[in-house]
């Protein structure tokens, strides 16, 4: 199986350079990887303590945060690497990231391997959550690089601990110690004979603790919001937005406001959605301060503002449990102290389920109980009060992994 893997990514690879020329979106995914060769080459010979950090995207960048914080702090003589896989994470971190270098995963191939692995030369390397590329880990178990895999989760059914999993499986030797986030996955790591993990919990708690305590002014949200009550609703999907759409065409009271964040920026559904809804609604990126009539209704289409957007919320919806596209992040507005409505598609999620048991996150399956439970809680501040105490003393209650986990590399040093 690893010979066919290797022969497939390198097939792969040569296959995109040979349409590059035709296809901008082929040419933009991999001219930057080959790039990050030359970049590495220039700044990496003049300094060699590096330690590498890999994330697939902006949402493990996000967890990973505040352990290369943490780290920066700690290990002061050491300069850190970071590297993507998604070229929208990329793109969006490229010019803002704490890091001394960030760049673009070259592609899983043996010898793109070999030059990443040996241009960076990192004294440790940390991989996040279950962005696992085997080539990468088998050269750095070969090369005796102390490597870490930091917020993982694991589950029984991921098909690298079935039979035809096996191969991909024996890479997991490269990995000195695994720090993941639950119970259920360090039984799962024992299960299948790997010993060297500790439950270590969620650097997300303190991720969003982060944001909670930034400036998160938006003047344009301030000024639209002014003293209504404000629902918001967060990367949403069509399903979550019929929800909102049924809702709002049936409200009569002008003293609330939505705004509603789309995942996905596309001007056509944008342009749909506002034809959908009945009163008066803004985008964000034409919106003009009405001196009479405020808009009832905000769409969003800028992106990477979401966590500030929610600052403003009394009430926060979480897209992606309506459908199957997947559950968004809910403790970015659970921790303004505000009560989060979901759907009912949350199972892989375990601060979701425990925050359902505790009270501070509703889910709900149809149109019916989402109008109930926003009725709800826009009629009672008390309650909203309430719910939002629970939301927050839970985050502050599962705040300390990333110290945590610099404290055993530390110790390893």
């Amino acid at each position: 199986m690893g010979l066919l893997y290797n022969f497939s990514i390198a097939f792969f690879e040569q296959l995109l350079s040979l349409f590059s020329p035709f296809s901008d979106r082929i040419k933009k995914f991999l001219k930057p990887r080959t790039e990050s060769f030359s970049i590495l080459n220039e700044k990496t010979k003049h300094f060699e303590n590096y330690i590498w950090i890999h994330v697939a995207s902006l949402g493990e960048y996000e967890q990973a945060l505040p352990v290369i914080k943490e780290i920066k702090r700690s290990f002061v003589d050491y300069k850190t690497v970071l590297s993507f896989f998604s070229n929208s994470g990329f793109d969006i971190i490229k010019d803002k990231s704490i890091c001394d270098l960030t760049i673009l995963l070259p592609l899983d191939t043996t010898k793109n391997v070999k030059n990443f692995i040996d241009l960076v030369n990192p004294k440790m390397a940390l991989f996040v959550k279950y962005e696992f590329w085997p080539n990468y880990l088998n050269y750095l178990n070969k090369k005796n690089i102390p490597t870490y895999l930091i917020m993982g989760v694991f589950r029984n059914n991921h098909w690298f601990f079935k039979d035809h999993g096996k191969w991909f499986k024996k890479r997991f030797l490269a990995f000195k110690h695994f720090f993941v986030i639950d119970e259920g996955s360090l039984r799962v790591l024992k299960k299948n004979g790997f010993k060297n993990s500790t439950v270590i919990g969620d650097s997300r708690f303190e991720r969003v603790m982060d944001i909670r305590n930034r400036n998160n002014k938006i003047e344009i949200i301030e000024k639209f919001k002014g003293s209504r009550l404000c629902v918001v609703a967060g990367s949403t999907w069509k399903d979550d937005e019929n929800l909102f759409i049924n809702y709002i065409n049936s409200l009569e009271s002008s003293s609330i406001c939505f705004i509603i964040v789309p995942h996905q920026i596309n001007l056509k559904s944008i342009e749909h959605l506002k034809n959908s809804i009945k009163t008066k609604v803004t985008i964000m990126s034409q919106y003009r301060n009405f001196e009479n009539e405020k808009p009832k209704v905000m769409i969003v289409d800028s992106v990477g503002i979401l966590t500030k957007i929610y600052s403003y919320a009394d009430i926060a919806y979480v897209g992606g449990g309506m459908g199957k596209t997947g559950l968004h992040n809910t403790l970015e507005p659970a921790v303004f102290k505000i009560p989060v409505i979901i759907g009912n598609n949350f199972n892989k999620f375990n601060e979701v389920k425990k925050l359902i048991e505790l009270g501070g996150i509703t889910s709900i399956n149809n149109q019916q109980k989402f109008d109930e439970k926003m009725n709800e809680f826009i009629s009672s501040k008390i309650k909203r009060s309430n719910i939002g105490e629970i939301n927050f003393n839970f985050i502050k209650s599962n705040l300390g992994a990333s110290k945590k986990i610099v404290q055993f590399l530390k110790k390893e040093k």
